[in-house]
C-alpha cells in the first residue's frame, strides 16, 4: 500500500477543526471495526462543496491544505474515530451474506447547524469488509457520486451529500487501470436495511434491538409518536416511518426518471436517503423497462420495476425486525401501508408536474387527474420521448398560455415538436386543458417550473466532467455542480446543458464497477 507523500503529516496526525459527538460508537465491537483509512497518493482537491460546508457550519479552514490530507485519508482530524461497519443483504434477490463498509470509512459524527452528521471516505481503503477488493473508488465513479448526490439534493430529494472530491494518480484496476478518488459524503446517519439484516441473521436479537433502540432513539425519533398506531409497538412504529420515507423517496425518483441501478437491501437507507450513487441514471428517452445497469442482466433494476423492489426490500427489513415486533399480522398490516402509500406519493408527485396541486383534493380528481397522467406516460413511452424535456416544455407552454387565446397558439409548438404522433398529443392536450382550465394558468406555470427540472445529470454531461478531470481539468465539475444546485432557474447562456443528449450517450455503458 502506498505511504503518504514525505511532505505531507503522517497517516494519523490529527488536525483539530470540527467537534464530535460519535454515538455510534457507543454500541460496542459487534457493529464496527476501528481502523484507519490507508493514504492515497498525491491527493490533490478536484472539488469542494463550499455551499454544503456553509450550510453545516462548519468553518473555512476544513477546505485548505492542511485538511485535504484528512479529506483523502491521508491524516486524521483531532477527535475522529474512524471505522467500518458491519452490514449483510440481498444483492439481486439473493442473501449474500455479510456484507460491511469495503471501501468506506466512518470519520465519526460532527456537530453542525443542521444537527449531528456522520462523515464517511469513500474509497479510503480496504477494511475488514472488503471481501478481496482494493478498497479504493475511481476517479470516474466518484465524479458520479458528487455531482448526483448534489444533483439529488438540488431537486429536494432526500440523499446522502457529498462534501469534497480528492483525486489521486494512484492506479486502481477495475475493467481497466484507472486513477483513484476519495468522496468525502455526509449524512445524519449511513444505517442501511442490511444493518438489521445482519444480526437478525445471526440471530442476535440484543444487538438487533440495540441497533434498533439507537435509530429510534438518534435519528428516527418519530417512532415514539407513531406507536400509538400499533397498540405502542415502537419496532412495529420503526417499521412504519422506514416504509413511509421509503415510499416518498421511490415515488419522487420516479417523477424525475431516475434510475438507482442497484436496489440492493443493502443499499437502503433507513432514512429514506437516496445511497450509493453507482450505475445510475436520468433517462433520457422514456422507457419504462429501462435499464440503467449493464450489470443487471435480468432487468431487476429497471426504472418500471423500481417502487416494487422497494416493497420487496422493506419485506426483507420486516423480516430482520420480526423478532422485536414479534407480531406477524401487525408486521403485515405495516408493510401494506407502502402500497397504499406509494400509489398516492406518486400521484400527487405526478399531478405537481402537470400543475394539478391540492392535498385536499377529491378521490374523484385524483383519479381523473392520474387518467391524464398514464395516458400522456403511454404516449411518451411509445415514442421514447425525452422525459425531462417534455415536462419542462410544458411548463413552459403552461405559462404561455397564460398570455394565449388558443390550444394552436404557437407556445404549445415546444410539446407537440416532440412528438409523431401530433394527434394523440392533442387531444391528450385539449383533456388537460380542460381540467387545467379550473385553475390560473400563470399560477400553475411558475408550479411547474418549481416542479419539472430544466437540467438533471444525464450520463453524457457527467461523461464529459470525468474526459476532462481525467485530462488534470476539473472546471467542469464545478459547472455542472453550480447547475444542478438550482436545477429549476433557466441559467441563461448554459442551455446546451439542457439538450436532447448526442448520438454518442446511447453508447456509453454504466456498470456496478461505475
Amino acid at each position: 500500500m502506498p505511504s503518504a507523500p514525505p511532505d505531507s503529516p503522517a497517516a494519523g496526525q490529527e488536525l483539530p477543526v470540527l467537534h464530535w459527538t460519535h454515538r455510534l460508537t457507543q454500541l460496542g465491537p459487534r457493529f464496527f471495526t476501528l481502523l484507519q483509512p490507508t493514504p492515497v497518493a498525491a491527493p490533490r482537491w478536484a472539488a469542494r462543496n463550499e455551499d454544503l460546508r456553509a450550510e453545516l457550519g462548519w468553518p473555512r479552514a476544513l477546505f485548505d491544505e492542511e485538511h485535504l490530507l484528512a479529506l483523502a485519508g491521508n491524516a486524521l482530524m483531532a477527535g475522529s474515530k474512524p471505522l467500518a461497519t458491519v452490514y449483510s443483504g440481498h444483492q439481486f434477490g439473493q442473501w449474500a451474506g455479510q456484507l460491511g463498509d469495503g471501501r468506506a470509512i466512518w470519520l465519526g459524527e460532527a456537530e453542525s447547524t443542521q444537527g449531528p452528521q456522520e462523515i464517511q471516505l469513500k474509497g479510503s481503503g480496504r477494511t475488514p469488509y472488503s471481501r478481496g477488493g482494493d478498497g479504493r473508488a475511481v476517479l470516474r465513479s466518484s465524479i458520479r457520486e458528487y455531482l448526483c448526490s448534489e444533483a439529488m439534493h438540488g431537486l429536494g430529494i432526500p440523499t446522502t451529500r457529498a462534501l469534497s472530491l480528492v483525486a489521486s494518480p494512484e492506479p486502481v484496476r477495475r475493467e481497466t487501470v484507472e486513477s483513484a478518488a476519495v468522496v468525502a459524503r455526509v449524512a445524519p446517519s449511513f444505517l442501511r436495511f442490511g444493518h438489521f439484516e445482519h444480526f437478525a441473521a445471526q440471530g442476535d436479537t440484543d444487538s438487533l434491538r440495540t441497533l434498533a433502540n439507537h435509530a429510534m432513539a438518534h435519528h428516527l425519533p418519530e417512532c415514539r409518536a407513531r406507536a400509538a398506531l400499533w397498540q405502542g409497538n415502537v419496532y412495529a412504529a420503526l417499521l412504519d416511518e422506514v416504509q413511509d420515507r421509503t415510499a416518498k423517496l421511490l415515488a419522487q425518483w420516479q417523477a424525475v426518471g431516475f434510475c438507482h441501478g442497484v436496489m440492493n437491501t443493502d443499499n437502503m437507507s433507513l432514512l429514506g436517503l437516496t445511497i450509493d450513487y453507482g450505475p445510475f441514471q436520468f433517462m433520457d428517452g422514456f422507457d419504462p423497462g429501462h435499464i440503467c445497469n449493464h450489470s443487471d442482466h435480468q432487468g431487476r433494476y429497471a426504472y418500471g420495476r423500481q417502487p416494487n423492489v422497494a416493497y420487496w426490500n422493506l419485506y426483507c427489513l420486516a423480516q430482520a425486525l420480526a423478532p422485536l415486533i414479534d407480531d406477524q399480522e401487525m408486521t403485515l398490516q405495516v408493510l401494506e401501508g407502502y402500497k397504499t402509500l406509494f400509489p398516492r406519493y406518486l400521484g400527487d408527485a405526478m399531478r405537481a408536474k402537470l400543475g394539478l396541486v391540492g392535498d385536499l383534493a377529491p378521490e374523484s380528481e385524483r383519479e381523473t387527474d392520474w387518467t391524464l397522467v398514464e395516458d400522456v406516460m403511454q404516449l411518451m413511452a411509445a415514442e421514447q420521448v425525452d422525459f425531462t424535456m417534455f415536462w419542462r416544455q410544458l411548463s413552459q407552454a403552461v405559462v404561455q398560455q397564460s398570455i394565449a387565446t388558443t390550444l394552436t397558439d404557437s407556445g404549445w409548438s415546444a410539446v407537440t415538436d416532440l412528438v409523431l404522433d401530433r394527434p394523440r398529443l392533442l387531444d391528450w392536450l385539449a383533456r388537460y386543458t380542460e381540467r387545467a382550465g379550473q385553475t390560473h394558468w400563470a399560477v400553475m406555470g411558475r408550479q411547474m417550473l418549481r416542479t419539472n427540472p430544466k437540467f438533471v445529470l444525464r450520463n453524457h454531461l457527467a461523461e464529459i466532467a470525468i474526459r476532462q478531470a481525467k485530462a488534470g481539468d476539473f472546471s467542469e465539475i464545478d459547472t455542472l455542480h453550480n447547475l444542478l444546485k438550482s436545477p429549476f432557474d433557466e441559467h441563461p447562456g448554459f442551455e446546451a446543458y439542457a439538450d436532447l443528449p448526442p448520438d454518442w450517450a446511447g453508447q456509453l455503458e454504466i456498470s456496478c464497477s461505475s
